[in-house]
């Protein structure tokens, strides 16, 4: 039988809050290889990279880890004097994945969000509490959730995930 729910933290990446409009959009998307999503709470993938969208011109860049070098001289340079923020966030945050059946009971320990995959389908994301701690959470799959936390916040939000999980242990 599968795990109800297992808790991992994920490798160091390559993170990127970017702002901007028009032009500026089109043109980080097509440096950073993922066109930027403009619906509200999506993100949009392309290999190992993803743009997820935090606001109408904010969005999270994750890419592996070391690409900041060169994602950042490509985006700069793709910008041709556009106006927009790239901020490399890469050592500011820590990311956590959520998998199992019991995936979205577990989060919703701490998190008031609708779950089910009709409010909340593979593909969205949004920045959301869990417990005191804001987060980023994304659906990646049915029973998949991937949390984009700051690493000061990290181990509550762990510590939480494991209070959120014991029952599930302990069956």
């Amino acid at each position: 039988m599968p795990e109800a729910v297992a808790i991992a933290t994920l490798a160091d990446a390559t993170r990127f809050i970017v702002r901007g409009n028009g032009a500026a959009v089109a043109a980080m998307g097509i440096a950073f290889g993922v066109d930027l999503p403009r619906d509200a709470c999506r993100a949009a993938t392309r290999g190992t990279r993803a743009a997820l969208w935090l606001g109408p011109d904010e969005w999270l860049l994750l890419a592996p880890d070391g690409e900041a070098p060169a994602l950042m001289a490509g985006i700069t340079e793709a910008l041709r004097g556009e106006p927009a923020s790239v901020v490399e966030v890469s050592d500011r945050q820590v990311a956590i994945s959520v998998v199992g059946p019991k995936a979205a009971e577990a989060l919703n320990a701490f998190n008031a969000l609708d779950l089910d995959p009709d409010a909340f389908p593979v593909g969205m994301c949004t920045r959301t509490l869990f417990g005191k701690a804001e987060i980023v959470l994304w659906r990646t799959a049915p029973d998949a959730f991937h949390i984009e936390v700051w690493r000061s916040f990290a181990a509550y939000v762990l510590g939480c995930l494991a209070e959120a999980t014991r029952e599930y242990a302990e069956a």
